[in-house]
């Protein structure tokens, strides 16, 4: 039985014990291993490792000893309960044993769980689970987590109520990190809001959303921005005593003026542009950055954008103007520029 759209995380999160085998397969494999943990755990619990309910063995050892898969799953535990034998990595060569681990499967059995990379239509493996009447199969797409599955996984670290405003902010911080960087901010979310009864805010995500850009380059390119000249040479020596490469400064820069501009321009409003940004932006920063977009105005912006690139380019030539003052008299001609000139 193939698994499609919300099927895949609806099971997963509570698979049938009474179905003899279950297939996780795709392309990222940190996304495989988090929805792998997730059945297992639902189908044998926490402590199935130290209760010996839980086997593992790699799918590359089933072409030498088909039978060993067939012995695991029916192996009597010596503590009750539910039992999984977990194949890992398995093989499309190892579609004969695992076959023959389902025919031969009767109720009390461990369920066979198995997880393996991106696998073609043609896959022995995928085939046999997709057409079989029982086992389940659950290919992982590179999706970013639904609010259902991310609503989830906060109940799972104590925060089962989250407001809708602080839904919209883990949605986007979704679709900005990997499934098991998000993983790990919402165990820290957990950890912070630990016996704390407040509702979820918006910006104590932020707070615990990992940084994508070193703190210090981000501020003066903040402070360019709000054209707060009196804190720009500060920043900017700061800037230059850690050794940031001045291609890096002017292309941050560049980054964050063309998300500014495409946020002035869109007739939906900057905040709205600023959440489909490419990576998007959330909470307080999004707050920031669409006042910025709006104190400038789009054909400013746009001016700002071309002295960028201009800069950039220079730098990227055979000039022998000095790299790091170029670049510090671009930022500071913004920093500068009057406010209310549209």
């Amino acid at each position: 039985m193939l698994l499609k759209g919300g099927e895949i995380a609806r099971y997963l999160s509570r698979p049938d014990p009474s179905r003899p085998g279950l297939l996780i397969h795709g392309q990222d494999a940190m996304r495989v291993a988090l929805k792998r943990a997730e059945a297992v755990k639902a189908l044998v619990g926490k402590k199935a490792d130290e209760e010996m309910r839980l086997t593992r063995m790699a799918g590359a050892g089933l072409n030498k000893d088909r039978a060993q898969l067939v012995d695991a799953v029916r192996e009597v535990g010596f503590f009750p309960g539910p039992r999984v034998v977990l194949v890992d990595d398995a093989p499309d060569s190892a579609a004969d044993a695992v076959a023959e681990a389902l025919t031969e499967w009767r109720a009390g059995d461990a369920v066979v769980v198995v997880t393996a990379g991106n696998l073609k239509k043609s896959s022995a493996l995928r085939k046999l689970f997709e057409t079989h009447g029982q086992a389940v199969c659950a290919p992982i797409y590179d999706d970013p987590p639904g609010e259902d599955e991310i609503r989830r996984w906060l109940a799972d670290v104590g925060l089962p109520e989250i407001p809708q405003a602080a839904m919209r902010e883990m949605a986007v911080l979704a679709r900005a990190l990997d499934p098991g960087d998000l993983r790990q901010t919402i165990e820290k979310i957990g950890l912070y809001k630990h016996g704390d009864p407040s509702p979820l805010s918006a910006e104590e995500i932020a707070l615990m959303a990992p940084a994508t850009i070193e703190a210090d380059l981000d501020e003066l390119i903040h402070t360019v921005a709000e054209r707060r000249e009196v804190d720009f040479s500060r920043l900017m020596r700061r800037i230059e005593g850690q050794g940031i490469n001045p291609v890096t400064i002017c292309i941050a820069a560049l980054r964050h003026f063309r998300t500014l501009h495409l946020a002035a321009s869109d007739p939906q409003g900057a905040g709205n542009a600023l959440a489909r940004a490419k990576p998007p932006v959330f909470g307080p920063r999004r707050d920031r950055m669409a006042r910025q977009a709006q104190s400038w105005g789009a054909g400013p912006l746009e001016e700002a954008v071309s002295a960028l690139l201009q800069t950039d380019m220079t730098l990227r030539s055979a000039s022998r103007a000095p790299q790091m003052p170029l670049v510090e008299r671009a930022l500071l001609r913004l920093a500068m520029r009057p406010r209310g000139r549209r």
